[in-house]
């Protein structure tokens, strides 16, 4: 049954996407760029929706408290990274329009590429590592004093349930070099959405918004060892099971 459902919404995923993504390219010359990314949230929304009615996913967020709440206060949100589940979930749970920093080649995907080329956000090209960091400061500033708030995943690529990668200080780096806050956020989507699997199973995905972090005179690699810190200790009270030693599960 979760074969035919996991099938199901990969299908309703990729039928709707297409004319979201051309509604999206032809609207796009006539609105803002707020406008356009807010069209494109919408997509992201129902992508979530169908999940929860599709496959069973129901979300959980704690600590919404912990978010700014002045419609220009800047954050960097530095977030866990477990599956596509929490890339969908991010702009359609939070209250602010979100950047996301992201590899060019994405802009290359059919449909969802192209509409993400048409939003407000920040895609670097890797093999040229001091001029993308440039482009992520002078773009991230920009988006913050708008009102944006920039979203990264320090991990940097998606890790499996248990499991901690290697947190690399690109966002503690902007938050210091912009003096933005850093807003760390554990998430346990691979419970029911693993690395890549093509399998999904119902359950509840906790998002845990932890409080935020001044960058102002920190130092990037010791406020990155702060945030690591508060995540994989939140991962594990979240999802005691996925850490515990072998043979006690």
């Amino acid at each position: 049954m979760n074969f035919l459902r996991s099938i199901l919404h990969m299908l309703f995923m990729a039928i709707t996407v297409v004319p979201w993504a051309t509604a999206v390219l032809l609207a796009a010359p006539f609105l803002n760029s707020r406008q356009v990314y807010w069209m494109c949230a919408g997509w992201l929304r129902l992508a979530v929706r169908s999940g929860e009615w599709i496959l069973g996913i129901r979300n959980h967020v704690i600590g919404y408290e912990n978010l700014p709440v002045g419609s220009k206060d800047p954050a960097i949100l530095l977030v866990k990274h477990q599956s596509t589940w929490e890339t969908f979930c991010m702009p359609a749970l939070m209250p602010h329009p979100l950047a996301y920093v992201f590899k060019k080649e994405l802009l290359y995907v059919p449909f969802f590429g192209w509409a993400m080329s048409r939003m407000d956000m920040i895609h670097i090209d890797r093999s040229k590592r001091n001029q993308a960091f440039n482009k992520v400061v002078e773009q991230g500033q920009r988006l913050l004093d708008q009102g944006t708030w920039v979203i990264m995943f320090p991990e940097g690529t998606r890790i499996d349930r248990g499991r901690k990668g290697q947190y690399k200080t690109g966002g503690t780096r902007l938050a210091v070099a912009t003096g933005a806050p850093v807003i760390p956020i554990a998430v346990t989507s691979a419970k029911c959405w693993p690395r890549k699997a093509l399998i999904k199973r119902p359950g509840t995905v906790e998002f845990s918004i932890g409080k935020p972090i001044p960058s102002v005179g920190r130092d990037a690699d010791e406020l990155m060892r702060e945030v690591e810190t508060w995540i994989e200790t939140e991962m594990r009270r979240l999802d005691p099971e996925a850490y515990a030693p072998a043979g006690k599960v």
